[in-house]
């Protein structure tokens, strides 16, 4: 008789704690996001017009700023290799073919050509193909290379079509 009373406890102990999650679960549903009023549209234009209404000079002379010396970024001796990875490869030549079937423009000659993978890859074969790969270090800094400047290996030649 007293396990029967315990099991009885135990189903009364589960429901009020399943009956307390669902509650939960509800509250969550109601966090007052519906209650909030809309937040008001701005107008973009007239924040510019203001804003170019401060900024004109009197004489229509544009203002004096100071000179802007651009530099270009100092040129460190590399620490990684030259080489193209065949996950660079990879990655390249996806995104390339993407663009190329969405109507990128082709940076090569077409022959005939209608695959997007294979002007992808003649793109690679002849250096032409606009992207930069940034490679990190393990100090969180990183490297940028132009696929032109990198090597593609003899083997992945043969596969893209290379001399």
């Amino acid at each position: 008789y007293l396990g029967f009373i315990d099991c009885v406890k135990r189903k009364r102990a589960i429901s009020k704690a399943i009956s307390m999650a669902e509650d939960d679960y509800n509250e969550v549903d109601d966090l007052g996001y519906e209650d909030e009023p809309a937040e008001p549209e701005i107008e973009e234009g007239i924040e510019e017009d203001a804003d170019m209404k401060d900024n004109d000079d009197i004489n229509g002379e544009p203002l004096e700023t100071e000179d802007k010396v651009e530099t270009e970024p100092v040129q460190r001796p590399r620490k990684t290799s030259k080489f193209m990875t065949k996950y660079e490869r990879a990655r390249i030549l996806g995104t390339r073919a993407l663009q190329i079937s969405m109507n990128a423009p082709v940076m090569v000659e077409l022959e005939g050509e209608t695959d997007p993978l294979e002007i992808a890859m003649k793109e690679l074969r002849q250096r032409k193909i606009p992207f930069t790969i940034r490679r990190y270090l393990p100090d969180g800094s990183f490297e940028e290379w132009g696929v032109d400047e990198l090597i593609v290996e003899d083997s992945w030649k043969r596969q893209v079509g290379g001399d």
